[in-house]
């Protein structure tokens, strides 16, 4: 059973779907106004991860993800780049769409835009006007949070010793009264043709206020799986609940999960400090978008996860490894239905407690150990095929090549003169294994044949 750390608790808890056998899931996407680095690709990678493991299990997931494409940096940076803001934003999604497909991340269902959902970003304001949690300054439109008496629960701002009348930077935007949260920037003439005419006024939404009209529209309230990064618990993700739960009076969402900071060498990653990556970085140096995943992936989503080059070299190796070990159980004959059940059954544990990719891929390693030793074949590649609907590396796509007989009883053979000392004679074998387009491989765990 299925059991996800609640960031609204504190605690794992077991997961049950609102429907039975459906999953609606909402992930924070990008502000596209520029390449997405590193640490934003470990919250997508993370996204995957769930949707992934959920659809392992069976589920039917409708996964609805963001894209916002109107705020302060997509409004500045179009301007100095003089292109219309459509153009600037349409650009980025675009490189962003790219990423996702390098790195083999699987494609939301929806992906609605904040500048196409203006009008249910209106009414949602029109809602907590008129209930009285909303208010008009000469600046646009605020939520008052002292209004609504569970606010910052998610973030646990008592247990901060942050109360609500503290000066807390919650978004861009001038405010008058300093503690509460815009809902509706007036227009300001640093905008330029970007507003919008609306009911409550000319001007353009806050952050907070979309990703709450976007969610409830495509997947209804309450739903079940609310997904960021860390650094979103405060303030974004606990102003959605605060609008949300009191336009609706009802809950906002069922299960928040949040994945932990990406580190690079052990430092924040900033261009002043030269450790700033985007994806394109590190394609650039010749790696690929399957090493990155995996990288992203090896270390439990809730705990910080450390980026260096030598790390990345690491995988490399491990996915030789994986994708060595697809080619030779071609040739592995014997069978051990025991092994393969209780593997997967290890594998699900693994995962459905709190989603422990790092414990299940310790699992698999097992695994790729005991079928190397006693040469276990029936079976194994269809495991790893379903183990793969996790991963995503693809290892269908493996070109592999069953090693001729003749080649493996030249090498059995070799080994024997070897073990016999006779050591001219497996230099002729070797040879004449070479000839045929193979090499051997020695190392302590035996040999490996490789065609050339």
């Amino acid at each position: 059973m299925l059991r996800l750390y609640n960031t609204l608790t504190r605690k794992k808890e077991l997961f049950k779907p609102i429907k039975k056998n459906k999953v609606g899931l909402y992930t924070c996407g990008p502000t596209v106004y520029n390449y997405i680095h590193l640490g934003n690709l470990r919250a997508f990678v993370f996204y995957d991860l769930v949707k992934r493991y959920l659809l392992y299990k069976k589920y039917k997931v409708k996964h609805v993800m963001n894209i916002t494409d109107v705020d302060d940096k997509t409004i500045r940076d179009s301007q100095k780049e003089k292109k219309s803001l459509k153009e600037f934003t349409e650009f980025y999604t675009r490189e962003f769409l790219k990423d996702l497909q390098t790195l083999n991340i699987i494609k939301p269902d929806i992906m609605p835009k904040a500048t196409e959902h203006i009008p249910e970003m209106v009414s949602l304001v029109k809602i907590l006007l008129k209930k009285g949690y909303a208010y008009k300054a000469a600046d646009g439109i605020y939520f008052s949070i002292k209004k609504f008496k569970n606010y910052g629960n998610l973030a646990q701002l008592e247990k901060q010793n942050l109360q609500s009348n503290a000066r807390v930077s919650m978004d861009e935007y001038e405010k008058e009264n300093i503690s509460d949260f815009s809902l509706w920037k007036a227009y300001d003439k640093n905008d330029g043709n970007v507003f919008w005419e609306t009911e409550i006024g000319k001007g353009r939404p806050g952050w907070h206020l979309e990703c709450s009209a976007m969610s409830q529209k495509y997947l209804g309230i309450p739903f079940d799986i609310h997904c960021g990064g860390i650094d979103l618990v405060f303030p974004h993700h606990t102003n959605e609940i605060a609008q949300s739960e009191a336009a609706y009076n009802k809950k906002f969402v069922n299960y928040w999960l949040h994945n932990e900071h990406l580190l690079v060498d052990e430092k924040k990653m900033s261009k002043s400090l030269h450790n700033f990556y985007t994806l394109r970085d590190l394609l650039s140096k010749q790696y690929s978008g399957k090493e990155i995943r995996f990288l992203l992936l090896s270390v439990h989503y809730r705990q910080k996860i450390n980026f260096t080059f030598e790390s990345l070299n690491s995988v490399k190796n491990i996915l030789e490894k994986i994708e060595e070990f697809m080619t030779n159980i071609q040739n592995y004959k014997k069978s051990s239905p025991l092994l393969i059940k209780k593997t997967k059954q290890e594998f699900e544990k693994a995962m459905d407690d709190d989603l422990n990719f790092s414990k299940a891929l310790a699992v698999i390693f097992d695994f790729m150990k005991e079928v190397n030793k006693k040469k276990i074949g029936i079976g194994v590649k269809k495991l790893m095929f379903e183990f793969d609907k996790v991963l995503g590396l693809n290892l269908d796509k493996i070109k592999s090549e069953k090693i001729p007989e003749k080649i493996i009883k030249l090498a059995e053979e070799r080994e024997k003169a070897r073990k016999e000392k006779n050591y001219k004679e497996a230099d002729k074998i070797r040879n004449e294994i070479n000839s045929l387009g193979y090499q051997l491989e020695d190392s302590e765990k035996g040999v490996k044949i490789k065609k050339v």
